[in-house]
Formats: structure tokens, C-alpha cells, sequence
């Protein structure tokens, strides 16, 4: 449950500890407010929710659209008008797990030369951004900023557990350089230092 105790989970979601140990055991099926009201306690995203509700029985409650949808039409447009204003920097719009949904001209910059499965739809902008044969060969502090990348996926997957997300964890992995921590580690994010072929640049972690 997240590292949450029964007892921490329960106060958090209006219930008793002895309930929550009987939902863990299978002797209480939860109902439809209360499941809904566990997800909200475990800060579940909103597909996350709907799968909750799926596996104890009941319908989703929130719509999940295509990009591509008429309905969502004015997001798209909004999303198309954060990534223009980036312009001349370059700018995505990302997935969980860093899958490429939109991205401005300029992006070509920092994926000059990568390798062209990397490039393949759908493409990932994490595994292109680590990888020997895309980004990773140009980043100078690849051992911290990777440790960053790879720390970030790690909070994910404790808030969010999930096979798929610990085997692409263990993939990026094995393209960082180990590094220890070293003193004046702090925890925080760890800018990108970037080598261009025509000078350098810092971009902000994902």
C-alpha cells in the first residue's frame, strides 16, 4: 500500500484499521465510495482510479480521451501554443514514462545523430535522452543527471507500482555510469550539461 501502514491509510480514508486489515484478507468487499475514496488517499492519477474501480467491480468514473479527440481539441491547441513559444528551444510534451506525444522544430537539436530505431514512433524521450546511441553521448554529467532521471522513475513506481515501469527503470540503468552521491549531494534536480557540436547548453531534467 505505498508504505503506507494499515493504520496511516485508514485514518486516511475515513475508516478503521480493522476494516482495512479485512480488505486486505478478501473478508470485506469495499464499496463503490469507498473505493473510490482508498484511491484517493493513495494519490492515485486518474487512469490509476478507474483501474481500481474496474478490478473491485465497478464501472470507471473518468473519461479518457485521444489527443486526437474532438472534445479535447482546445488542449491541443493549447499544448501546440506552449510548445511554439518555446521556440527556438526546444520543447515535448511527454507521456508517463516519457513517450513522445508532441514535440517543436527544435528538437532536432538534441536528437542530431541519434540512432534511427531511437527516432521510431513511438519514441521515448527518457531512452533517447540516456542512451549511448542517442543523447547520452553529448550529455557531460550523464552519471548525475541519469542518477536524477532514474531516481524520478523510482518515486513513480513507489507511488505508483507497476512491472513494465521496473523494467524500463532497470533498462535506463544500464546506460548511466555508476556515481556515488558525494558531498555536497543534495537530493535536488541535477541540470543537464550538454555538449552541441557548436557550443554547450544546460537544459532542466524531466
Amino acid at each position: 500500500m505505498r508504505r503506507s501502514s494499515q493504520l496511516e491509510l485508514a485514518i486516511r480514508a475515513g475508516t478503521t484499521q480493522r476494516y482495512m486489515s479485512f480488505l486486505e484478507q478478501g473478508r470485506s468487499r469495499p464499496g463503490r465510495a469507498m473505493v473510490a475514496r482508498l484511491a484517493e488517499s493513495l494519490g492515485l492519477s486518474l487512469r490509476e482510479r478507474n483501474g481500481l474501480l474496474l478490478a473491485a467491480g465497478y464501472a470507471p468514473v473518468f473519461g479518457e480521451s485521444s489527443l486526437d479527440a474532438p472534445e479535447l481539441r482546445a488542449v491541443r491547441k493549447a499544448l501546440d501554443g506552449i510548445l511554439e513559444g518555446h521556440m527556438p528551444y526546444p520543447a515535448v510534451v511527454v507521456r508517463p514514462y516519457g513517450e513522445l506525444v508532441a514535440a517543436n522544430a527544435a528538437l532536432a537539436v538534441l536528437t542530431h545523430g541519434a540512432a534511427p530505431e531511437l527516432l521510431e514512433p513511438p519514441v521515448n524521450v527518457l531512452r533517447l535522452a540516456l542512451h549511448p546511441d542517442g543523447m547520452g553521448r553529448r550529455v557531460e554529467n550523464l552519471a548525475e543527471w541519469g542518477r536524477h532521471v532514474i531516481e524520478s522513475l523510482r518515486n513513480q513506481a513507489l507511488r505508483s507500482p507497476d512491472p513494465r515501469l521496473d523494467e524500463f527503470i532497470a533498462e535506463l540503468e544500464g546506460h548511466v555510469p555508476a556515481a556515488g552521491a558525494g558531498p555536497d549531494h543534495l537530493g535536488l534536480p541535477c541540470p543537464c550539461g550538454w555538449r552541441a557540436t557548436t557550443g554547450s547548453c544546460a537544459s532542466s531534467p524531466p
